[in-house]
């Protein structure tokens, strides 16, 4: 099934392809990943990964930001580019005779860019805006609280942005030096989906003038700590966070996460919609989710309430978490089962959602195809789904309230006994 769904080839001295064939499409969908991210920085460097992102839209050795933002809005495409903790991607969908003037931007961008200073400083008020959205949004700013609070002591724990200090202390010549560092073939991976011929992308790839530099080595697991943290905020809102340990990226037992997030909080008849807003109106956000890193994973429940009702709230939340496991059914099961499978088989349809798909190599030995999924979720007994939710759930959670100092304290102390 793996072979039919993707080709993949690692040329001498330039990035692994990868391309997933749609040869009835009218578009192709392009991405560079490069295996980068805020992970991966120093103190002292915190958000250049996501500044570098900004950056290379700025223009390249041979176009000026105007120049490149023309020639990229002519493809009539859509260009854009994202950073996360472990990646920096950069991507474009075209119609399917314009996909070699799109890899050949993008790999300008990455390969050869300006990197001026002027722009950079511009750039930083651009990121710092950004930060405020961020800050205004409470359910945004109160997960970047729970994930410092889950890895106090590593990067993992840093958000995306940085900080206003840690940019102010980053130079353009820091950003290209990075650039020099993280940005190497031996890093990359181009990934197409759609109308495309792999050996037409490979030779492509091939022909461009790739930086050249070592794999760093894989990152190290990191202690994920319990307990409760303590938030006081002022606002409409009071945020409840909790997170257990959940799948690494590669981990085999993924169809067992990727179940149990859907039963307790993946959609409106999950246990987490179903108990704390339709039953008794105490959230309009409540759900759950699966982040997932190289080395680990976590599965974190988010709940936004008014602050008098985040008492209630946490209490029916741990009430839910205490009988979740056996309260669950081969109905609920069969359930997520089929909203899983169709959420992978309708993904298929589109060629940006799979050029995004195979990405995923950069963490996988082997790239399973969509379908060996859905094949691999419907194996999934309801015994075999409570005994991996049993082993995840008695392990410490990390819980994270945030709620104005008036009902901080009196909200922490109904968590207290779920902590026990």
């Amino acid at each position: 099934m793996s072979a039919r769904y993707h080709r993949e080839s690692s040329p001498p001295a330039a990035p692994r392809v990868i391309t997933h064939a749609m040869p009835e499409a009218q578009s192709v969908a392009l991405g560079i990943f490069v295996d980068v991210g805020s992970r991966d920085e120093p103190p002292a460097l915190h958000g250049a990964s996501h500044a570098l992102e900004h950056m290379l839209f700025k223009g390249t050795r041979s176009l000026d930001v105007h120049a490149l933002s023309a020639r990229l809005d002519a493809l009539g495409g859509q260009a854009n580019a994202w950073t996360s903790r472990e990646r920096t991607c950069f991507h474009i969908q075209v119609l399917r005779e314009h996909w070699r003037e799109a890899l050949d931007l993008l790999a300008e961008m990455i390969c050869a860019p300006a990197l001026p200073e002027d722009e950079w400083r511009r750039e930083r008020d651009v990121i710092e805006a950004e930060m405020a959205m961020a800050e205004d949004n409470p359910e945004d700013w109160a997960m970047d609280q729970h994930m410092a609070a889950l890895f106090p002591n590593d990067a993992l724990g840093r958000n995306v942005l940085g900080t206003r200090d840690s940019l102010a202390g980053i130079a353009a010549g820091d950003l290209r030096a990075y650039l020099q560092r993280h940005y190497v073939a031996q890093r990359m991976l181009v990934a197409a989906a759609g109308a495309i011929e792999h050996r037409a992308l490979l030779e492509a790839v091939r022909h461009i003038a790739w930086r050249q530099g070592e794999f760093l080595g894989a990152r190290a697991p990191v202690r994920m700590h319990g307990g409760l943290h303590r938030v006081a905020r002022e606002g409409e809102q009071a945020q409840l966070l909790v997170s257990y340990p959940g799948v690494a990226a590669a981990d085999d037992a993924r169809p067992l996460a990727w179940l149990g997030n859907q039963v307790l909080g993946g959609g409106m008849s999950s246990h987490l919609f179903r108990e704390l807003r339709e039953k008794r109106g105490l959230a309009y956000s409540i759900g759950s989710h699966l982040g997932t890193f190289t080395t680990q994973g976590l599965w974190t429940i988010s709940c936004g309430c008014a602050p008098a009702q985040a008492i209630e709230a946490a209490r029916v939340l741990s009430a839910t978490l205490a009988r979740f496991v056996d309260a669950i059914t081969e109905e609920e099961l069969a359930r997520a089962k089929r909203q899983l499978v169709i959420q992978l088989r309708m993904a298929m349809d589109s060629v940006e959602g799979q050029m995004m798909y195979l990405g995923a190599r950069l963490d996988e030995p082997e790239l399973h195809s969509p379908l060996d999924w859905v094949a691999r979720i419907e194996r999934v007994s309801l015994d075999a789904l409570r005994g991996w939710l049993r082993d995840r759930l008695a392990r410490p959670p990390l819980w994270t309230i945030v709620a104005p100092p008036s009902e901080l304290d009196r909200v922490c102390a109904s968590i207290a006994p779920c902590l026990n």
